[in-house]
């Protein structure tokens, strides 16, 4: 196979943006193979850069991500995708498989979460706490919002909202809940590319069966097998 290179750069040739108060260039990455090469914007930067990853809890002083994080995650997912494809790499297939397994889990499928309680609010006659939750959901991590609704809410809706989120939306609360017992912050995502490895998903099937036993893991399995649909 011809030698394939790779760099992270902070692209000065646009405008510095906010990284969590940090101002910065954005992130590109750039990857050259048989003489041509592609550039493209970092999807950690842009993961990472959401309001969701800062850590303000008063009186203490906000917290973010820091870049060398960021940059960390973007080589992990790129030295993966060279590997799996040492035998038939190109830049066309690069791409394609960097859009899907540098993804996090998590991420992809929140906001079909959010629509889920925003729905089951208005059903439920909680229009305004349905508004609450598709206006001032975005910015907040869904799952901690779920929690605090727990201890807000008696037991007979909150056990509905969850019972009924396994129908009627992505199975973001198994995957995130997941996801925080194994990582820690500020790296809190689920990559498609750990999804990958079957330990992963061995571990996910336990905490499935200890946490949730009245569901069959393997239909949860099969669904985030399926995330690619909620690509966007």
């Amino acid at each position: 196979m011809n030698k394939i290179s790779y760099k992270t750069y902070l692209n000065d040739r646009l405008k510095q943006v906010d990284f969590h108060g940090q101002l910065t260039h954005p992130l590109y990455v750039q990857v050259t193979f048989e003489r041509k090469t592609i550039f493209f914007k970092s999807y950690y930067f842009e993961l990472f850069s959401k309001a969701r990853y800062l850590l303000d809890i008063p009186p203490l002083k906000p917290k973010g991500p820091e870049l060398k994080d960021v940059i960390a995650k973007e080589n992990e997912v790129i030295d993966f995708i060279i590997e799996k494809h040492k035998d038939d790499f190109s830049l066309e297939i690069f791409k394609k498989d960097y859009t899907y397994f540098s993804q996090d889990l998590c991420d992809i499928t929140e906001s079909g979460f959010l629509d889920y309680m925003y729905t089951f609010f208005w059903d439920e006659g909680m229009p305004f706490m349905g508004d609450l939750v598709k206006w001032g959901g975005k910015n907040v991590v869904a799952y901690d919002l779920a929690g605090d609704l727990k201890r807000s809410f008696n037991n007979v809706l909150y056990e509905k909202l969850v019972e009924n989120s396994f129908y009627y939306s992505p199975p973001y609360l198994p995957l995130y809940g997941f996801m925080k017992e194994t990582k820690r912050w500020p790296l809190l995502c689920l990559t498609a590319m750990e999804w990958d490895n079957m330990e992963t998903v061995r571990a996910f099937k336990e905490y499935v069966e200890l946490h949730y036993p009245k569901l069959k893991s393997a239909i949860l399995i099969e669904q985030v097998n399926n995330c690619r649909n909620y690509l966007r």
